[in-house]
C-alpha cells in the first residue's frame, strides 16, 4: 500500500467548458494547472484517481541539479527557482528545504564520471562542487569509513512528495482551476483534426487544448489516440523510517543506498544502485529504441517477469467513449516492493552509519515510473493533433523538475513564448530518425 498523501476534496461542480484540460494529477499535472490558473486561464485538471497518488507521492523526495542530463540543465535551473519561492506563493507548505545533496564516488571510476559531469555542467554555473576529505566528513557525520570524494551541490534540497502535489494543486483552485479526482478522462474529441473536449467518466468537458501528464499511464493514453510513444515502465522501492537523531542532514547517494531526511524527522531509503525492470510486451515493441539504455545502464538494471505481463497483455489498447474505460479499473498503480531488497539496503546502509540500527521502519512502498528511450523527459505539442501537449516520460526526474515542467507545459498549451527552449523534449525525436543519445550520467 502507498504512502498517506494529503488529500484533496472533489469539486462540488463539474465544468461543462474551459480553455484547457489538464490529465493527471501528479506534481507535472498539478504545476500545470497552476501555472494556467496564473494566468487568469480556465482550467479543469482530472484525475482518475487521487492526486499525487502514484509516483508523485512515492518518490525520494529530491530536488536537485547535481547529476542531471545536459538538455535537463536549463529546465531544472528555472525549476529550483520556483521551488525556492513555491511555498510563499501557494501560501502552504510543500517541504521544501535547500539542505544540499551528496552524490557519493567510492572508487576511481565514478569519480572520474563525476568529474565529466562536472565538465559538461560547467557553463550552466549550478554551484556543483567535488569535494573531500575532512570537508565530506563533517558532512556525513557517524560514518565508519572515509568516502574518496563527493559531487556536493548546497542549494540542491528536498521537499515531502505527499505534501507537494496537493498543495499545488489546492492553490490552483483558489486560482480558479477545477481540481477533479476521480474523474478519469477515456478520450480526447476532435472537430476539425484538433482538439475540442476531452469526455470523462462523469461527461463531457469542452476545450481548446489539453495537457495529456499520465506518468505510467500516458504510453497506454497515447496508444488510444493513435500516436506510438515509446515509455516503459521500471519499479523503484522506498522504506520510510520513524524520526531519528545523529544522523546525517544533507540527501546522499551512494552505489549502496541512498537516503534522505524527512520533514518528520524520519528517512527515505532506497537502493543506491539497481532498478527492476518488469518486461511487458512493449519491451519487446521497443527494444531497439531502448538498447542504449540497455547497454549504458546494463550493471544497474534488474530484468524481471512478474505480473506485470500478462496484465499489459490483457490491457485493451483501445475502447468505446461512452463504457467505463481501463483508467476506471485501476485507479491507482500500486506494485508490491521489493521489501527483502530494501532490508538488505538498510543493512549496508547501517553498516556504513550505525546511528540507523534500530531505528524503527515504519513504512515500504513502491512506485512504477515512466521512462523514455534517452532518460530525457517529453513536454511537447504533437503534430498530428493540434491542441495536445504531453508532459512525460520523466525517468526519475520529474518531482523536482515538476513545477518547471508545468510551466513549460502551460507556455505549449496556450501558444506562449516557451520559457525555456524546448527542443530537446519534442515528442518527434522519437520518430523523425533523431539520433537516441543516453548520455552518461550518475
Amino acid at each position: 500500500m502507498g504512502p498517506v498523501v494529503d488529500s484533496v476534496d472533489p469539486e462540488s461542480f463539474f465544468p461543462q467548458s474551459v480553455d484547457v484540460v489538464v490529465i493527471g494529477g501528479g506534481i507535472v499535472g498539478v504545476s500545470t494547472a497552476f501555472s494556467l490558473a496564473e494566468r487568469g486561464i480556465s482550467v479543469a485538471l482530472c484525475e482518475k484517481g487521487h492526486i499525487a497518488g502514484e509516483q508523485s507521492s512515492r518518490n525520494w523526495g529530491w530536488v536537485r541539479k547535481t547529476g542531471r542530463d545536459q538538455r535537463e540543465m536549463p529546465l531544472i535551473i528555472e525549476s529550483l527557482r520556483l521551488w525556492e519561492g513555491l511555498d510563499r506563493k501557494i501560501a502552504s507548505d510543500t517541504g521544501f528545504t535547500a539542505a544540499g545533496i551528496l552524490y557519493v564516488a567510492e572508487d576511481e571510476a565514478t569519480e572520474r564520471s563525476h568529474t565529466a559531469w562536472l565538465g559538461r555542467a560547467e557553463p550552466y554555473q549550478m554551484g556543483v562542487r567535488q569535494i573531500s576529505g575532512n570537508e565530506l566528513a563533517n558532512l556525513l557525520p557517524g560514518a565508519t569509513r572515509r568516502f574518496r570524494s563527493a559531487l556536493y551541490c548546497p542549494t540542491d534540497g528536498r521537499a515531502e512528495p505527499q505534501k507537494a502535489a496537493p498543495a499545488i494543486a489546492r492553490a490552483a483552485r483558489a486560482l480558479g482551476a477545477a481540481i477533479l479526482p476521480q474523474c478519469a478522462v477515456r478520450g480526447i474529441e476532435q472537430t476539425a483534426g484538433r482538439v475540442s473536449g476531452v469526455v470523462t467518466e462523469h461527461g463531457r468537458i469542452a476545450c481548446n487544448a489539453v495537457v495529456l501528464a499520465g506518468g505510467a499511464w500516458t504510453r497506454l493514453f497515447c496508444g488510444s489516440l493513435g500516436l506510438t510513444l515509446p515509455q516503459l515502465k521500471v519499479l523503484s522501492s522506498v522504506m520510510r523510517t520513524a524520526p531519528m537523531a545523529g544522523t546525517p542532514e544533507p540527501a546522499a547517494w551512494t552505489e549502496s543506498f541512498a537516503f534522505r531526511r524527512r520533514q518528520d524527522g524520519g528517512y527515505t531509503i532506497a537502493d543506491g544502485h539497481g532498478t527492476a525492470v518488469p518486461l511487458v510486451p512493449d519491451t519487446f515493441r521497443f527494444a531497439l529504441k531502448f538498447l542504449p539504455a540497455l547497454k549504458a545502464e546494463w550493471n544497474g538494471l534488474r530484468l524481471r517477469l512478474d505480473d506485470r505481463f500478462m496484465t499489459e497483455l490483457r490491457q485493451p489498447k483501445q475502447w468505446a467513449l461512452d463504457a467505463p474505460s481501463p483508467f476506471e479499473k485501476t485507479r491507482v498503480l500500486d506494485p508490491t516492493p521489493d521489501v527483502a531488497r530494501l532490508h538488505k539496503v538498510k543493512d549496508r546502509l547501517v553498516k556504513t552509519f550505525p546511528s540507523f540500527a534500530g531505528v524503527k521502519i515504519e513504512q515500504c512502498w513502491a512506485g512504477l515510473i515512466d521512462v523514455t528511450p534517452d532518460a530525457v523527459p517529453v513536454i511537447s505539442t504533437v503534430d498530428r493533433l493540434p491542441g495536445l501537449v504531453i508532459a512525460t516520460g520523466f525517468s526519475g526526474h520529474g518531482f523536482g523538475i515538476g513545477p518547471g515542467a508545468g510551466r513549460l507545459a502551460a507556455d505549449l498549451a496556450t501558444g506562449a513564448r516557451p520559457f525555456v527552449d524546448p527542443t530537446a523534449f519534442r515528442f518527434s525525436r522519437f520518430h523523425d530518425g533523431s539520433p537516441i543519445i543516453v548520455e552518461a550520467g550518475l
